[in-house]
């Protein structure tokens, strides 16, 4: 048994809660950083006379950098701790933000450099999930972390403010406003934060604790449930405005908007889905979520008119994807050793990442070929369709198996 299983942080003294709402807040502010470009794509279009694949290109980079980049920062956060690599990840982004406001808007080339290390802010996600998993008692991880994935909604932040800051104050004004929101946090998070009171330290050395991950069987599970959920949250985040412009013929601050508001639904549901993870299961919340966003999807996939149905059918998913978020990493909370949390975060959350790299890419390139968005949400429907299956069947066992291995049961959670 671990320390961390012996101890309850906050019965020696912890602050569990304001770590909880540090790490979050960490969170939000560098995933608003990581989205800077994504509400910008259709006027660097028009600028620099972008195709439709550059411009998917472009707000894909940052996706895929900050995607793989969780695999090294989630086995580094397992060995340092969130206290140092919060500051640090915040620190770092504040390079590329600032080289793009002042000096990376004049070209394509300039801008994919700038987002490719843009990209090392979507890497804080795997730092505060061991971070926020060490802060709490089994029973109230899926809740917690769920909280903690609230902070992806600084993307709704990007979506909300990007475009009317270029408008009202110049095309370098959101990304210096990010760059000093960064700073300010990152010395504030140094100062204030701390690492749960005897939380395991990872001792192996990095390659060996990532080979050892590898062989979870919970590892890959989660990589594929992840990669449908936040993949489909961030493709939808990243995609949707040039979807509704094209598709649907909207303004881009409208556009923006309505992105903005499947964002914050999601959001809002990534907490409950770890909630009610904690009190019925993962597994059950997994199996709606999917089967949801694959009734959803097939329903857009007909492109139907925009209000009420299209509204309706993106809304839908939007609340499934973010439910499926939280119950995904609810899963992991309680069935990853102790000691690799972060290493399996690192991993689970590239899959997410790269499930989010690869839609607006095939989305741009299925317009481009078809005329029609549609194919592609009907692949969305078909892999949600799969996803259930393989959730009721391979997901269940293992969380079987792992409960009998020593994880706590829900029963065993209720009776804490």
């Amino acid at each position: 048994m671990t320390m961390t299983d012996k101890k309850d942080p906050a019965a020696v003294g912890g602050r569990p809660a304001l770590m909880l709402g540090f790490a979050t807040l960490g969170f939000a502010l560098n995933f608003w950083a990581w989205a800077l470009l994504s509400p910008l794509g259709p006027r660097f279009k028009d600028l620099l006379g972008l195709s439709s694949a550059q411009q998917a290109l472009l707000v894909a980079v940052p996706v895929i950098v900050g995607s793989l980049g969780r695999i090294p920062v989630g086995a580094l956060t397992d060995r340092f701790g969130g206290r140092l690599m919060f500051p640090l990840i915040s620190a770092v982004t504040i390079v590329p933000v600032v080289f793009i406001g002042v000096a990376g808007q004049s070209s394509l080339p300039m801008l994919l450099v700038g987002g490719f290390f843009l990209g090392i802010a979507g890497t804080v996600f795997a730092v505060g999930v061991p971070f926020v998993n060490a802060w709490f008692p089994p029973h109230r991880r899926g809740l917690a972390i769920g909280i903690f994935g609230a902070g992806m909604g600084g993307t709704a932040i990007s979506a909300l403010t990007t475009v009317k800051l270029v408008k009202t104050g110049g095309s370098v004004t959101p990304f210096l406003i990010t760059a000093i929101a960064l700073a300010l946090y990152a010395a504030i998070a140094w100062l204030v934060m701390r690492d749960a009171p005897g939380r395991t330290i990872a001792a192996q050395p990095l390659l060996g604790r990532l080979a050892a991950t590898a062989k979870l069987a919970i590892t890959w599970q989660a990589c594929v449930l992840y990669a449908v959920t936040f993949g489909g949250y961030v493709a939808f985040s990243v995609y949707l405005p040039a979807y509704l412009q094209t598709g649907y013929g909207l303004e881009q601050a409208d556009a923006a908007n309505r992105m903005a508001g499947f964002v914050v639904l999601a959001v809002v549901m990534r907490p409950i889905g770890g909630w009610l993870s904690d009190r019925i299961g993962s597994v059950p919340v997994l199996t709606g979520v999917f089967a949801v966003v694959a009734v959803a999807a097939a329903v857009q996939a007909l492109t139907p008119g925009l209000m009420p149905v299209g509204t309706i059918a993106f809304l839908i998913m939007a609340a499934a994807l973010g439910a499926g978020s939280g119950a995904t990493f609810a899963l992991v909370a309680q069935a990853a050793p102790a000691d690799k949390v972060g290493a399996v975060t690192g991993l689970v959350g590239a899959a997410g990442g790269l499930g989010g790299f690869v839609p607006p890419l095939l989305m741009g390139f299925l317009y481009g070929e078809l005329g029609s968005y549609g194919f592609g949400l009907a692949l969305l429907a078909a892999t949600s369709a799969l996803t259930v299956v393989l959730t009721m069947t391979v997901v269940r066992l293992t969380a079987t198996r792992q409960a009998g291995h020593g994880a706590p049961s829900l029963l065993q959670a209720r009776a804490r």
